[in-house]
């Protein structure tokens, strides 16, 4: 039988909300897929902000991730539930996989393990945002504020980041690899996440043989397009289109996975 379309939720990089991502879904809507944009905690329209007396963690981000994907579960049982995970929702991603049922397959686009050991140069300018600025603002303020990176973030997801840059043990339970398909896009000329970052956060964090590493170079950029890490979302086609052509086999591979192989 015929395995329905996809329906894939987007999980939004630190300090963007979900509106940012329309051009995004309607991308994937156009290839007959579903899609929608998660929300990102105090980055929503009407949402109260990161304060001193507002404050969330990774594991309330990602429990926030799991309820989103049982819903899409009970909305169509069939279908298949792809994360796509940005930046930050990359992280959020491996974390929903390990430790909630999982969806049936990931992708991320500019995601890392953000060990400072894995950027140039020893990553000089992360251990001073995670060792110096992050401590020093959030017990100051209570969260981070702008324009510190990420602000205005939540104290206790913020300082989660800036231990896992110092010493590169993730903010949440990762005993083993994520094995469901994997799709990890690296942007050439990412300072955020470099592909040398983005190597070693699929050879730390997941199953190699279900995993593919796709670079998405300055010479694949087509006219009025982007590879930037915030900017590629707002011209996503070669995204897609990357996407669409990995889930035709990758798609059977899950079925596989589902049928206990």
């Amino acid at each position: 039988m015929t395995q329905p379309a996809p329906l894939v939720l987007v999980s939004p990089a630190m300090g963007i909300g979900s509106r940012y991502y329309r051009l995004l879904v309607e991308a994937f809507e156009a290839e007959g897929w579903s899609a929608r944009a998660l929300s990102r905690r105090g980055f929503e329209p009407g949402e109260r902000p990161a304060a001193r007396d507002n404050d969330w963690s990774y594991a309330d981000e990602i429990r926030d991730m799991a309820d989103a994907v049982a819903a899409a579960r009970a909305e169509s049982p069939d279908r298949p539930v792809i994360i796509l995970g940005h930046s930050l929702g990359a992280q959020l991603a491996v974390g929903h996989q390990l430790n909630h049922v999982p969806a049936d397959a990931v992708v991320t686009v500019g995601g890392a393990l953000p060990y400072h050991r894995h950027y140039p140069f020893g990553g000089l300018p992360l251990v001073i945002q995670a060792g110096v600025i992050v401590p020093a603002l959030t017990g100051l303020f209570g969260y981070l504020p702008k324009p510190a990176f990420g602000g205005p973030g939540a104290r206790t997801l913020m300082r989660e980041w800036a231990r896992m840059a110092l010493t590169g043990r993730t903010p949440f339970p990762s005993p083993e690899p994520v094995r469901t398909p994997s799709l990890l896009v690296a942007l050439e000329g990412d300072r955020l996440a470099p592909p040398s970052s983005v190597e070693a956060f699929a050879a730390t964090m997941f199953d190699r043989p279900a995993t593919t590493v796709w670079h998405y170079r300055h010479a694949d950029v087509p006219p009025g397009g982007s590879n930037d890490h915030i900017a590629w979302a707002r011209r996503p086609g070669p995204v897609v289109d990357r996407i669409v052509t990995w889930w035709a086999t990758a798609g059977l591979r899950t079925d596989e996975i589902l049928a206990g192989d």
